[in-house]
């Protein structure tokens, strides 16, 4: 299916909410490698490269917007949340959603669940070339993000820390383990865990509980191992 660029100009006025400068670019950021044509270069021309960027500059914009809308949370947290934000399954859904799919342009015999994804990116990449960056953190957050995603839902997804990281672990061929020490305390008594993984510390907290400082201690690990 080739799209006439008032078909692709129309797309994202209605769904993106502006109007496209370079149609091209956007044209480009549709068409799977599976129908790459050789561009006024002699390169082959398809929608990876402005994926990759795309790739760089949704993770500047997502980073940049948790930073504002959650000032006191961890950077292990914030990595967490922004990894579970632009992961290949959430960017699949979301194209779905919003109608991205049906825009590609690629060989009748490919089907990839990671198209959709992949070209939401592309598609990025496009806008930050079209529009500035600044422009295309608005676009994003204001009309695709907070229209389409419940952040702070996504947000409460998955904090048992330590059960993620213990999966992690198994998943990856690691081992760890969990030390405690009581530290009794003139008004309370406090625990510290220490987290090590293959025997290496990979993190410690302090809490009131065993079990707090242990959410807290596996937390830690996992923004160090930016998981």
């Amino acid at each position: 299916m080739t799209l006439t660029d008032r078909q692709i100009r129309t797309y994202f006025k209605n769904i993106f909410g502006f109007r496209i400068r370079h149609v091209n670019l956007f044209r480009t950021a549709l068409m799977h490698r599976s129908v790459s044509g050789l561009s006024s270069i002699g390169s082959r021309e398809n929608n990876e490269r402005l994926e990759y960027l795309g790739d760089a500059v949704l993770g500047a914009i997502i980073a940049d917007f948790l930073c504002h809308k959650y000032p006191t949370e961890s950077e292990g947290v914030l990595t967490q949340m922004r990894s579970k934000l632009v992961n290949r399954q959430r960017l699949g859904s979301l194209a779905m959603k919003l109608g991205l799919h049906d825009m590609v342009e690629k060989a009748g015999n490919v089907n990839s669940k990671n198209i959709p994804g992949n070209a939401f990116e592309a598609v990025v990449g496009a806008i930050y070339r079209d529009q500035g960056y600044k422009r295309t953190s608005r676009i994003l957050i204001d009309h695709i993000f907070l229209v389409h995603i419940d952040i702070d839902e996504v947000f409460e997804e998955d904090k048992d820390f330590k059960s993620n990281l213990l999966i992690w672990a198994q998943r990856h061929k690691h081992k760890v383990s969990f030390e405690h020490v009581a530290e009794p305390d003139a008004k309370r008594e406090l625990y510290r865990v220490f987290v090590s993984m293959d025997g290496e510390q990979l993190a410690e907290a302090v809490s009131n509980s065993v079990k707090g400082a242990e959410q807290r201690a596996a937390e830690i690990a996992l923004g160090s191992l930016e998981v």
